[in-house]
């Protein structure tokens, strides 16, 4: 029986749970899982903003996940580029892109290649959005207690 190779890309910035469960969660649909982590220039360019944490140590994250058994930098905004350079059977997104405009444009592309699209949960108690936003609100805080002669 042929080895069911799996792909789960991500920016994976400030590594939290969310991150976690989909690298659980695609590895339990595999026999050999993928991560490919975006580089800080795809992310400046699909996000438009840099990622807090750079490259090189996101890669280093990822790579140490017991589920990750295999970890590249992901360089190129097409996933079937990505694809014929890295094969693999199934690849894993957030339902988050079900239903959209750029769901519905993958689902199509990988179904020419025979690459099924598997969506897991969205984590939306908890995303790099939302732990940017509170690291923002507390620096601006600490900016304001330092513009008053406020000291921590």
């Amino acid at each position: 029986m042929r080895q069911r190779v799996g792909y789960a890309p991500g920016v994976y910035d400030m590594f939290h749970i969310g991150h976690l469960n989909i690298l659980r969660h695609a590895k339990s649909q595999c026999d050999y899982l993928i991560a490919g982590v975006v580089s800080d220039e795809m992310c400046e360019l699909a996000k438009g903003r840099p990622p807090i944490v750079p490259q090189a140590e996101r890669l280093e994250i990822v790579r140490h996940i017991s589920f990750v058994d295999e970890a590249i930098l992901e360089v190129v905004p097409d996933k079937v580029q990505t694809w014929r350079t890295t094969p693999f059977d199934l690849i894993f997104k957030g339902d988050d892109w079900r239903g959209t405009a750029k769901g519905e444009r993958l689902e199509r592309e990988f179904a020419e290649v025979g690459v099924e699209v598997v969506y897991f949960p969205y984590t939306v108690h908890t995303s790099s959005t939302l732990l940017r936003r509170a690291l923002s609100a507390v620096v601006a805080e600490q900016d304001r207690d330092v513009a008053g002669g406020l000291t921590a």
